[in-house]
């Protein structure tokens, strides 16, 4: 009996280091060669497949196990519901938490633990499940530890209910458990992601034990805040950073319209070699898309294929979007169809990009494909579809996935795609169709601001000043501080020889203090970015910039000057 013990010992060791180092098909193989497994050896299996994020082959293998003679215990239900957690599979989640009562693990600590960071993930924040099983277990005679209060912390935050995550935070501080580490940390974040700033620093000032993960959640929310310098200063101040702090500062300039400090930023980044990862990647790859400089794009796209990392899926998906930005459609193409396993994200990137060029037809034909695939749209797919539609006039088909969102798919539209649809009418001349639509679909204060700024584009386009001016005016006591109403009417009054109401306008503007942005554009020669400025005729080429786009306008607006000397013109 020793001997069977001593090698069921050996052989699950020998398992744990196979998994350890990736090589999880051998050590599953030496399992399943086993003449006797013990729970040990199962959990072991069970939780190799997790830690490598396998996590439905951990779920199914849990089901393996359920019908072999092996019975399941505490570390076997805890190690499936984080499975589940990971995975957002609600359905099985449920599942083992019907067998967790009936087999009598109800009050174990750890398994309650599990099951309020899987309902927590799984239901993505809906945290009344997460309070009541809570409650229970207050209730029973374990009390709850340093792991419960986290993940119910966790749970909070992914609800984003402010009012639940205080109660929590509150029952910590009487509990005793403020000092913990892992509930300082779970609090922090907390306070950080619902941007109550204020309040996150409280609790960051009120000790001095800290760990590295504190000092990402201070960054982190000030990148959201909008606050790069306190993000930066955070990130000085960091008695350490890891790839995490790199990735926050990265995506947060980034998020905040600073690309060139966010590959400024991974130029140091590299100088400190920090070891890169799928996120450093795709965050670097998104700075290059928000420059939309394609020679930044490439150099990247090489660094990428040079560490490894191309095959990620994460990073696949923002190369698709990266080539797209960058004006390179069949750059977006191939790292597309270079995806192995493509997710929802990768369609729709690619729906996208071809939407963005003026593709309609691909992005049709990819959409069925994507539907035959059994992949099932969300509602970022129909917004894709819907912008396509508009800017190419495609009404009677943007009408079609408008109806099939709810019809088909049990999706109620949003506030982008019920802009799409007023941009699409309005952009037909259908302005009287897209003001009925508009008024039906546009149930909050800021669907109804997004719906009269399009419409009112719309109007301005087709010189309706009728409607025009009653949406304008509309819009303009909807939202004081905002220079879209403003602007739009002010012109459709001089599109309409209303000058007198043009310069009203124009002064009410000023009288709430509200300036027009000015507008900018740039354009990538040989490797060299210039910028254009609104109202800045600061560069040297204005004059033959200007005699170009002069010409270019007559030959769109009159045929007969396409084959027009633009030597003799200059």
């Amino acid at each position: 009996m020793s001997h069977v013990r001593s090698e069921l010992f050996r052989t699950t060791s020998k398992i744990v280091a196979l998994a350890r180092s990736g090589r999880i098909s051998h050590a599953r193989n030496l399992f399943d060669e086993m003449p006797h497994r013990d729970p040990v050896a199962w959990n072991a299996m069970l939780s190799a497949y997790s830690h490598l994020g396998l996590y439905q082959e951990s779920l199914a293998f849990f089901d393996t196990m359920r019908i072999s003679h092996s019975k399941p215990d505490d570390f076997s239900y805890s190690a499936a519901l984080s499975a589940c957690a990971s995975a957002s599979c609600l359905p099985f989640g449920t599942r083992i938490h019907a067998l967790v009562l009936v087999s009598g693990y109800r009050s174990s600590l750890p398994v309650g633990n599990s099951l309020i960071d899987m309902y927590g993930h799984a239901r993505c924040g809906e945290v009344e499940s997460c309070l009541h099983l809570f409650k229970e277990m207050c209730v029973s005679s374990y009390l709850p530890d340093q792991w419960t209060l986290s993940a119910l912390m966790h749970a909070c935050t992914e609800s984003m209910e402010l009012l639940y995550g205080r109660m929590v935070h509150g029952f910590v501080i009487n509990s005793g458990w403020s000092s913990a580490m892992e509930v300082k940390n779970s609090v922090l974040s907390f306070y950080a992601k619902l941007d109550r700033q204020s309040d996150a620093m409280k609790v960051f000032n009120s000790s001095e034990d800290f760990n590295q993960v504190s000092w990402n959640a201070i960054i982190d929310g000030h990148m959201k805040l909008g606050d790069t310098q306190k993000a930066f200063l955070a990130f000085q101040q960091a008695p350490e950073k890891d790839v995490v702090s790199w990735t926050s500062m990265l995506a947060g300039y980034t998020r905040n319209g600073n690309a060139e400090q966010a590959l400024s930023m991974f130029v140091d980044m590299t100088r400190n070699s920090v070891r890169l990862d799928d996120l450093v990647a795709g965050a670097v790859l998104h700075a290059c898309a928000s420059l939309a400089i394609l020679a930044y794009g490439k150099m990247m796209h090489s660094f990428v294929i040079h560490h490894g990392l191309d095959k990620h899926l994460y990073v696949g998906n923002s190369l698709v979007n990266m080539y797209a930005k960058c004006g390179d459609i069949e750059g977006s193409r191939l790292s597309f169809h270079g995806i192995v396993e493509k997710d929802l994200v990768s369609w729709n990137s690619m729906l996208f990009a071809f939407g963005l060029h003026g593709h309609a037809d691909e992005a049709l034909c990819l959409y069925r494909e994507m539907v035959a695939s059994g992949i099932r749209p969300d509602e970022v797919t129909f917004t894709g579809l819907l912008m396509t539609c508009s800017h190419l006039g495609l009404i009677d088909e943007g009408f079609a996935f408008f109806q099939s969102m709810s019809l088909e798919f049990g999706l109620s539209p949003g506030m982008d795609h019920v802009a799409c649809m007023v941009d699409m009418l309005g952009r037909g001349g259908y302005v009287a169709e897209a003001t009925s639509l508009a008024k039906k679909y546009s149930k909050t204060s800021r669907d109804r601001t997004n719906s009269c700024e399009v419409l009112l584009g719309a109007c301005y386009t087709h010189s309706d000043l009728g409607t025009g001016s009653s949406v304008g005016e509309y819009l303009k006591h909807l939202e004081p501080q905002k220079e879209v109403g403003y602007v739009l009417l002010s012109n459709l009054y001089c599109a309409s020889g209303q000058w007198k109401e043009a310069e009203r306008v124009r002064r009410a503007m000023m009288d709430q203090g509200v300036r027009k942005v000015p507008g900018s554009s740039w354009i990538e020669i040989r490797n060299k970015v210039t910028a254009f400025v609104s109202g800045n005729n600061s560069c040297p080429h204005i004059a033959e910039i200007s005699k170009m786009l002069c010409f270019l306008e007559l030959e769109m607006r009159h045929i007969w000057l396409i084959n027009f000397d633009i030597d003799g013109f200059l």
